[in-house]
């Protein structure tokens, strides 16, 4: 099946978080893309690889420094934020709804939390292999759910295009986890910036499928 193009909704205000990691980055090209204003936030600006646009602002920000964030009122969060260390990514999640954005779109993995059952008996060893990131992540996602955002729990990530057979689903839709499967960080970008343009899983999680 495949998914219906979603018209671009141009000139919105969006804030990219963690824009200088591999999903952050195909997060704010995306964006930019679509004609979008972005903010991009990372601690060393100086490594979001981005062709320069006017509607392109860089901004230094650590998300263990909530002052440093420069989310503008009105503006739509994604957030690309990945950690090897427990406790990022909670204080990424506090940081950003204390914020006050209109909206918020966050990353997280598939299996984990409230995906963890649908997921299936995969789910446990990916449990085994986070360690004490695992209740960071959980955590996380819970905060953005509360304040209302959408969370996207994508599996195993890799680099390539956009697949062009790509949907996103509900928690209920979603496939036993396959640890040989994958999906490019273009396809989760794009799926992330459709539910930016046109809101279809506020308060849930969110599953991004390559076809």
């Amino acid at each position: 099946m495949l998914i219906r193009a979603v018209p671009s909704v141009v000139g919105m205000n969006l804030t990219v978080l963690a824009a200088s990691g591999r999903t952050g980055l195909a997060l704010t090209r995306e964006a930019l893309r679509r004609g979008h204003t972005v903010t991009a936030i990372a601690r060393d600006p100086g490594r979001i690889a981005v062709t320069p646009s006017a509607r392109l602002h860089l901004v230094a920000g650590d998300v263990e420094d909530p002052a440093s964030l420069a989310v503008a009122a009105g503006s739509t969060v994604l957030s690309g934020l990945g950690t090897d260390r427990a406790g990022v990514l909670l204080a990424g999640a506090k940081a950003v709804v204390a914020a006050g954005p209109a909206r918020i779109i966050w990353l997280g993995a598939y299996g984990t939390g409230r995906s963890a059952e649908v997921a299936g008996e995969a789910a446990g060893a990916l449990t085994k292999l986070l360690g004490d990131r695992l209740g960071d992540k959980v955590e996380a996602d819970g905060t953005v759910l509360a304040a209302g955002g959408t969370v996207f729990h994508a599996g195993l990530l890799t680099d390539g295009p956009e697949s062009p057979r790509r949907r996103t689903v509900g928690l209920a839709a979603g496939p036993p986890l396959d640890f040989e499967a994958v999906i490019s960080r273009a396809t989760v970008a794009a799926a992330m910036l459709d539910e930016a343009e046109t809101p279809r899983f506020a308060g849930t999680i969110a599953l991004p499928l390559p076809g």
